[in-house]
């Protein structure tokens, strides 16, 4: 672990894969930069330099501003790609929602945004409460005392399995689904990695979920149904039905964005709550505060860690003087501990009200599937019949500075029948 406090600024780790690996979130690094540097040009270690934001109020002001701060074409800081494909404006595989600016980003989001809006979740909240008690029963054994990993048994699959039924996914193909979004998200950590070359996996794992949804497109085109997958298909812009490539990473943001940060929430929720038994045992005790909790799960786990901004002109922010074509990284795990809004930010509390977090981030880019992602329902019904939870080994972080997943959560539990 890097001792923070003693080494120069510049020589801070806040992007290297394998210290999220191996301790977690920098948030030391962080609470040092806010303090001393919240404007930090970071080139130590990296290929293509740029801006750490760590501020509150900086993000929302930077996030609020499309066309002064693009999304594309430099999409998030991967410091194990030497030229970061998918995020430099090379790769045409990589055009979708979150590296796309206006006046495209409204027009796209549009195909979609009726079927998340709060409403239309709701209807489907009867088939996630299923899903939930479905694989909860699975889990609870006849109401015995076990072993096993929380990720599998559990924050893997539920994501996973709604994400699937809403896009129309045939339930055959679930699991190489959930192997397919593994190495796209994990291509840097070894685990999920087949090859040699760290973008391989990724690039095969891509070009594999792009062949399964080009081919279930078709038959949806011919013969729609009820799902995303017919939606985006049969979805016309200025008339035009979306381009292939567009439409491709319509369905890979979808299954590989919606299924991995909200597995990655339910993990490090229920990590949090083990570290916290005060506030499991207060949510236990108060049913009434599982929706404050799951705001709160949501600030303290922040799965998206970073995304990039480009600055199209000469700006000052805290008086530094950003230049045109230069990258801003903003860290949202930073701003949802930021000490000006949150003065007691590394304390985890079930009942934080309010809480202004930017987990979903905010402006045009706030998170499509937020309504869906809460998952409120899960921790609702997981809280309920957990009667006894411990860890029971080692937690295993991915090697990734992008998304903050946990591959593994060993617990000892007892749920009820």
């Amino acid at each position: 672990m890097q001792d923070v406090a003693s080494v120069p600024l510049d020589e801070l780790d806040i992007v290297g894969p394998a210290t999220y690996a191996a301790d977690g979130y920098p948030h030391a690094a962080w609470a040092r930069l806010r303090r001393e540097d919240p404007v930090h040009w970071v080139e130590r270690g990296i290929d293509r330099p740029f801006w750490a934001i760590t501020k509150h109020a900086d993000l929302i002001w930077l996030s609020r501003q499309p066309k002064a701060f693009l999304n594309g074409p430099r999409l998030a800081v991967f410091p194990d790609f030497t030229n970061e494909p998918n995020s430099n404006g090379d790769d045409p595989f990589a055009r979708h929602l979150l590296n796309m600016d206006p006046p495209d980003h409204a027009a796209f989001r549009k195909v979609t945004a009726f079927r998340f809006t709060p409403r239309t979740v709701k209807r489907l909240l009867p088939s996630v409460e299923s899903i939930t008690k479905e694989l909860l029963d699975e889990a609870a054994a006849g109401g015995e005392t076990r072993d096993g990993d929380f990720v599998s048994l559990f924050a893997a699959k539920l994501p996973l399995i709604v994400l699937a039924d809403l896009l129309g996914v045939p339930r055959e193909d679930w699991d190489q689904m959930f192997r397919w979004t593994n190495r796209t998200i994990g291509s840097t950590d070894p685990e999920f990695q087949d090859t040699g070359e760290a973008g391989d996996a990724a690039n095969e794992a891509r070009n594999a979920l792009f062949q399964y949804f080009w081919e279930l497109a078709e038959k949806r085109r011919a013969s729609p149904r009820d799902d995303l997958v017919s939606v985006i298909a049969n979805a016309k812009i200025e008339g035009e039905h979306l381009p292939p490539l567009e439409l491709l990473s319509y369905y890979f943001l979808l299954v590989v964005a919606g299924n991995e940060t909200t597995r990655n929430a339910l993990s490090g929720g229920l990590l949090a709550l083990l570290e916290n038994p005060a506030e499991l045992e207060k949510l236990r005790a108060n049913r009434a505060l599982v929706d404050p909790a799951v705001e709160e799960i949501l600030r303290w786990t922040s799965p998206v860690i970073q995304f990039c901004r480009t600055a199209t002109d000469d700006v000052e922010l805290r008086g530094k003087k950003i230049r045109a074509g230069d990258n801003l990284c903003l860290f949202y795990p930073s701003a949802n501990r930021d000490e000006e809004v949150f003065p007691d930010g590394d304390a985890f509390r079930v009942d934080r009200q309010p809480n202004p977090h930017l987990a979903f981030g905010i402006g045009e880019h706030f998170c499509l599937g937020a309504n869906l992602a809460r998952m409120d329902v899960a921790f609702r019904h997981l809280v309920a019949r957990l009667e006894h939870v411990e860890l029971a080994g080692e937690v295993e972080r991915l090697r990734s500075s992008f998304v903050g997943g946990i591959k593994r959560v060993p617990i000892r539990y007892r749920l009820s029948a």
